[in-house]
């Protein structure tokens, strides 16, 4: 299994933690920076990030910033893309299970549980599938929905 991983420098030290233990446990990973501490603009790396999901040339992505928020935010523009800002096991495992989230989206400022447990728990959930699936299909049709009107093309 491949992972994206991508920071900005709020989250550039926990990326390197994360890549580390992921190596450990014997994941591959991409990592699309950044590269250094120094202040960066977080959407191109939430961008390459959940690019490479999107396209499927990552199974899953990692994304972190201070918040979490804006590293989201961009993510979930990319179709397919299902970015989800956990901030403790619990609400990790609940966003692969019922909306079969493929990239996690930290805040190194704002987590309740250990960055490593929140990613484990994530890794380890499986989408239920059932009334969840459903839900899922939602948001895509409601992506080729906006698609289709970013193509000029009129609405069904």
């Amino acid at each position: 299994m491949k992972i994206a991983l991508g920071a900005d420098h709020g989250g550039f030290r926990l990326k390197s933690e994360i890549k580390d233990f992921l190596a450990q446990a014997g994941y591959q990973t991409a990592d699309y920076g950044t590269n250094g501490p120094e202040p960066c603009d977080y959407p191109k790396y939430a961008y390459k990030v959940a690019k490479a999901v999107s396209e499927k040339k990552a199974d899953l992505g990692v994304l972190i910033c201070k918040s979490g928020n804006g590293m989201a935010m961009v993510a979930n523009k990319l179709p397919g893309v299902r970015a989800a800002i956990c901030f403790d096991k619990n609400v990790a495992v609940l966003s692969r299970q019922h909306n079969d989230a493929n990239i996690l989206v930290l805040g190194s400022e704002h987590l309740f549980d250990d960055p490593e447990t929140i990613l484990k728990s994530w890794l380890g959930a499986r989408f239920e599938g059932g009334r969840h699936k459903r839900r899922v299909s939602q948001i895509a049709q409601i992506e080729k929905k906006v698609g289709l009107l970013k193509k000029g093309k009129k609405k069904k």
